[in-house]
């Protein structure tokens, strides 16, 4: 049975977390995850290379197969939106170029395939994410959101696969 690793990333210019899982048939388990903090007095240019290095030494180091980030929308203040833009490309690129396939996922699908509905609050996530990877450590909010991210892409490449293997 194929051990699948799995990179799931909550992306933010001044947050990103990250998480790494393993699937092993319909196995899930913790390998890693954390919160890159980019410097927020520096210029944006410096702070996206800031995520990137920071994604791309994870990259390097955990060597996981596929990824998956989330997609996130903000609509109240233009800047943030289009900075959170630049955040979500660089989170998508790292992996890319890695040559990984890189899926999307909307905050509402994690919601729901993690705690069951698409409607729940942060601390909610954190306790299904600690059910679900009884191992699992994350240092804030976003790392934790990252293993979501990453557990709603085990979940969502099964249903693919069961129904390629139907077709």
């Amino acid at each position: 049975m194929d051990t699948i690793r799995i990179l799931g990333i909550d992306p933010g210019l001044r947050f990103t977390g990250w998480g790494v899982i393993e699937i092993t048939g319909t196995r899930l388990s913790f390998v890693d995850a954390a919160t890159i903090r980019s410097q927020s007095g520096d210029e944006l240019a410096a702070r996206l290379c800031q995520l990137h290095d920071g994604l791309a030494e994870i990259v390097d180091r955990l060597r996981p197969v596929e990824a998956a980030v989330e997609n996130t929308f903000v609509n109240k203040d233009a800047s943030a939106t289009l900075k959170l833009g630049q955040a979500r490309g660089v989170a998508m690129l790292v992996p890319a170029r890695a040559g990984m396939p890189v899926a999307e996922y909307a905050p509402n699908a994690v919601k729901k395939a993690v705690v069951g509905s698409g409607h729940c609050d942060k601390r909610q996530i954190q306790l299904m994410v600690r059910t679900l990877l009884p191992r699992a450590r994350f240092d804030s909010e976003h790392a934790a959101d990252a293993l979501a991210i990453a557990i709603c892409h085990a979940h969502s490449r099964k249903s693919a696969r069961l129904a390629a293997s139907l077709a």
